[in-house]
């Protein structure tokens, strides 16, 4: 019997695993100071990036929403799975053997996670519909790719497969393969009637859907033969793995140019997927079945790093009626990017692949390259709906047009296109202008995204009048505090902890405090020999932060770890309430770009410390000497003295050192 996977083991794991690399395949990483990255957070939508990780110590934290925790809990979170399932993922990414308790070697067949076995099943129908389509009964299927430009090379790119015609042909295969009905039935594969289950897919073109992992998730099918009863395009229905709002065809493809690009294209179809990346535009994607909404909005905005500092998003539709209104769904979305948004539509109503097929690769290029404002296409489509040769149209039309020209984001653009809509009006400036100010002060929809903030806002978020405050990563403040300086653990709402109260972030001393706290998680041989001895007994007037001080005093005798094991350990010597506040000062990045630089800020902090810690000891015996009474204690009051001048020596030596 496979038992718990043996600790040593789950550590070896985490230490191995280097977090960036896990993290890079869903968030867009840009460095942070010397060994720090940052990116937009994974877990909330923001518009400024606050998602922090720090591969030397394992960890991430995020300054926004507070969610922290090492690579086991990252694939954990992002890809739904179990801590041991995580594990078992992440030993085989880099090619080590768990060992089991009692012996074991790990879980049989039928203990896989259900999520694995689901994974496992679509990545063997993935190769079993790829081989079909070189079968002689995939012939249709080869002719439909040759008629619209894609070769053999193409089809093996994007994975194109073939489903037989007949009733069971995958289901014999997976059957083959050791999976059960019970589990078939989940994967979205199959169909089920009154004989049981049989192929959902058959006599169709397949394309695999793939998440941003690179895993196969669910799949698309279109029709090949007249006689199909079936609709053109038949995609998997929603199942654990397949939620066709948070699907993007083509991510895995298009994620790494999209980030390095910062620009995503948001064609209508798997062929314009193909069409696009083959003619030289690998940033193009696709929804599946639906619109594109605010989970597909939150996935890209990760990968473009939406922060304000560049960025677009291009939808190209179709120049028809159901084309025109996709795009202005698509607008009434703008407001959730930073990045600026454009649509493209080819006048002739081509898509790409029907471009790419017909004027060839450029064309497509020319496409996109030809994109225009989203806004400006949303005020024309405003426009058309109205007789313009009427004074009655144009009010109407002006009344229509006037709150989508308050939306504007860009307050510099905005007064330009109010003279633009009173040039297609025909109608005076200052009308136009007067009916745009109504509409904002109205309450045009706000350019501000739901669950967000403005560039550049504090990533907590507005925060309400009177009480306690929290920024999100369940730390507490006083009111009037002023801002939301990371600092201590939120209690519980039992109240476990009570004395655990947010600093003042005014206070020096705690700063120093946390600077200090901060080197120690971070860089710990800076604690060697004399600066582990007054390190130790150093005294933290913060509460929070001298029970971090406990934890490290505690656990660092001894101890011999790396820096991934040190933070964990630590971790797990605090109360629970500060367990995120030690991964926050372990991945918080140090105000240095070199190593050289490190170790100077670190010598300085240490010393600022040490030198605080003199200075208060100096002050108790400075009081102690003024209460004794120097006739009838000569001897103590000489041995103060003493003490005094030492304490002096050594400040001064630190100022030396430092």
């Amino acid at each position: 019997m496979a038992g718990l996977i043996k600790r040593e083991d789950i550590d070896e794991v985490r230490q191995r695993t280097d977090i960036k690399e896990v993290v890079d395949g869903y968030v867009t990483l840009k460095g942070a100071g010397l060994g720090s990255y940052k990116g937009l957070c994974p877990f909330h939508d923001e518009r400024s990036p606050s998602f922090t990780i720090r591969p030397q110590v394992g960890r991430y934290h995020c300054f926004g929403c507070g969610e922290d925790g090492d690579v086991i809990s990252f694939v954990q979170k992002l890809d739904h799975t179990s801590f041991h399932e995580a594990v078992e993922k992440l030993a085989a990414r880099i090619g080590y053997e768990l060992r089991y308790e009692d012996g074991g070697t790990g879980p049989s067949r039928e203990e896989v996670g259900k999520r694995q076995r689901l994974l496992d099943a679509h990545k063997i129908a993935d190769e079993f519909f790829r081989a079909q389509l070189l079968t002689a009964g995939a012939a249709e299927g080869r002719k439909f790719l040759q008629q619209r430009g894609f070769d053999r090379a193409a089809a093996d790119h994007f994975g194109v497969g073939y489903a037989p015609q007949g009733w069971d042909a995958l289901l014999k295969h997976l059957r083959g393969r050791g999976f059960t009905d019970p589990e078939l039935k989940l994967t979205g594969m199959f169909s089920e009637g009154n004989r049981g289950i049989y192929d959902r897919f058959r006599g169709r073109l397949i394309w695999p859907i793939r998440d941003i992992a690179g895993d196969t998730i669910g799949f698309g099918a279109r029709k090949l033969y007249e006689d199909d009863q079936g609709p053109k395009y038949l995609n998997t229905p929603e199942t654990t793995l397949y939620k066709k709002s948070q699907v993007l065809y083509g991510i895995d493809l298009a994620k790494r140019n999209i980030a390095k690009d910062r620009q995503l294209v948001v064609v209508e179809g798997y062929t314009d997927v193909m069409a696009c990346h083959l003619a030289g535009i690998p940033t193009a994607v696709a929804t599946c079945g639906t619109a594109f909404a605010a989970d597909h909005i939150k996935i890209a905005r990760r990968l473009l790093s939406d922060d304000g500092t560049g960025g677009e998003v291009i939808f190209t539709f179709d120049g028809d009626a159901a084309g025109q209104k996709a795009a202005l769904r698509a607008f009434e979305e703008d407001q959730r990017f930073v990045a600026q948004t454009y649509v493209a539509v080819e006048p002739t109503g081509a898509d790409p692949c029907d471009l790419r097929q017909t004027r060839g690769d450029a064309a497509v290029r020319d496409l996109i390259a030809s994109r225009r404002p989203l806004f400006e296409f949303a005020i024309r489509a405003t426009l058309r709906r109205h007789n313009l040769d009427t004074v009655e149209g144009r009010v109407a039309a002006l009344r229509e047009s006037a709150p989508v020209v308050a939306q504007i984001r860009d307050a510099g653009l905005r007064p330009g296109y109010a003279r633009e809509l009173a040039g297609w009006l025909g109608m005076p400036i200052e009308d136009v202008t007067r009916a745009v100010g109504a509409a904002a002060k109205r309450g045009a929809p706000s350019a501000q995204a739901p669950g967000s903030q403005a560039p550049g806002a504090p990533a907590g978020g507005p925060q309400a009048s009177g009480g306690a405050r929290s920024n999100g990563a369940g730390f507490n403040s006083a009111p009037g505090s002023g801002q939301n300086v990371p600092g201590v653990a939120a209690l519980p709402p039992s109240g476990v902890l009570p004395s655990f109260h947010r600093p003042d972030p005014r206070d020096p001393v705690a700063s120093m405090e946390r600077q200090a706290l901060e080197v120690a998680l971070q860089e710990p041989a800076m604690l060697g020999g004399a600066a582990w001895e007054r390190f130790a007994t150093a005294r933290f007037a913060t509460p929070a932060y001298q029970a971090i001080h406990d934890a490290i005093r505690a656990t660092a005798p001894g101890f011999s770890g790396d820096a991934v094991q040190w933070v964990e350990a630590l971790r797990q010597e605090v109360p629970e309430p500060l367990q995120p506040l030690v991964s926050e000062l372990a991945v918080v990045p140090l105000p240095a770009n070199t190593a050289e630089a490190v170790q100077k800020y670190c010598r300085d902090i240490l010393a600022r410390l040490f030198e605080l810690q003199i200075t208060r000891v100096k002050a108790d015996k400075l009081g102690q000497l003024q209460r004794l009474d120097a006739g009838a204690h000569p001897e103590e009051f000489q041995q103060l003295n003493r003490e005094l001048m030492m304490l002096e020596m050594e400040r001064r030596s630190l100022r030396s050192d430092a």
